[in-house]
């Protein structure tokens, strides 16, 4: 990967106040990239940013809940104020939930998630494109392994996960010809704190790091992975050979992918 490839590039990350989107956003202002930090959290954003020009990037600060179309309207719209284009687009926002669907009170926590991990990277995409179509730039989703697999909890996650990966797999295909690259990426777990935010049923955070994500894969090593998948414009990166095996036993054995599932789900 050339260290010119993200120089003035003009970047707009989701979720980027914390975990992976906070990573990716200072290893590619180390690069030189024009950054647009987006999520809820301004304060947190201010301190990302002020980062991000540390390491020689620059950065804006839009605080953004990607749950409302308006708003990634406005984020899209700002960048361009901003920056005069768009050339990478990285729809990293998401939440995680912690739930049986058979113990949700309600579906607002189910709709939710997927007004967020999945709407969030629609809405965003939505306003976005016509700008990278004219740099001929780059779409990337952060999905997640619970993007390919099935899941021991059907909490919403995982179902907003795999409505992401299709989305950016028939728009990789609509795209055919535009110049504009869509790269999909399919995390395991990663030491990002991400299960201790996640959401139980009745709406409060977990507060606990999963046992799963304890001794998961370094941020660092993921957002290593992601860049340069990124700049290579593949098509996707499954990041852990636990997932690579999964694939093939869930296409020879898919009733012991459901009973591995099983034992290993955190909720009982």
């Amino acid at each position: 990967m050339s260290k010119q490839t993200f120089l003035e590039n003009v970047i707009i990350i989701t979720g980027a106040s914390s975990g992976i989107g906070q990573h990716l956003a200072l290893r590619l202002a180390e690069q030189g990239a024009w950054l647009a930090l987006a999520a809820r959290n301004a304060e947190q954003l201010e301190e990302v940013s002020k980062q991000c020009h540390q390491r020689g990037g620059k950065a804006v600060v839009i605080p953004t809940d990607v749950a409302e179309q308006s708003q990634c309207q406005n984020l899209i719209e700002r960048t361009v104020a901003k920056y005069g284009r768009v050339d990478t687009l990285i729809n990293n926002a998401g939440f995680g939930l912690a739930s049986r669907f058979d113990a949700l009170h309600d579906l607002t926590l189910f709709e939710k998630v997927i007004q967020v991990n999945f709407f969030g990277s629609v809405y965003c995409t939505h306003y976005a494109l016509p700008y990278l179509k004219e740099t001929r730039g780059r779409l990337v989703g952060i999905s997640s392994l619970r993007g390919k697999f099935p899941s021991a909890t059907a909490d919403g996650y995982g179902a907003s996960k795999h409505a992401m990966a299709e989305f950016f797999e028939s728009l990789r295909i609509e795209l055919a010809g535009s110049g504009v690259s869509v790269t999909i990426i399919y995390p395991g777990w990663v030491s990002t704190g991400i299960s201790s935010r996640a959401i139980r049923a009745d709406g409060r955070p977990t507060g606990e790091i999963s046992i799963h994500e304890k001794g998961a894969m370094p941020v660092e090593t993921c957002t290593r992975l992601i860049v340069e998948a990124v700049a290579k414009r593949k098509r996707e990166v499954v990041m852990t050979l636990q997932g690579k095996l999964g694939l093939w036993l869930k296409l020879i054995a898919p009733e012991i992918t459901d009973q591995i599932l099983r034992k290993n789900t955190d909720l009982k």
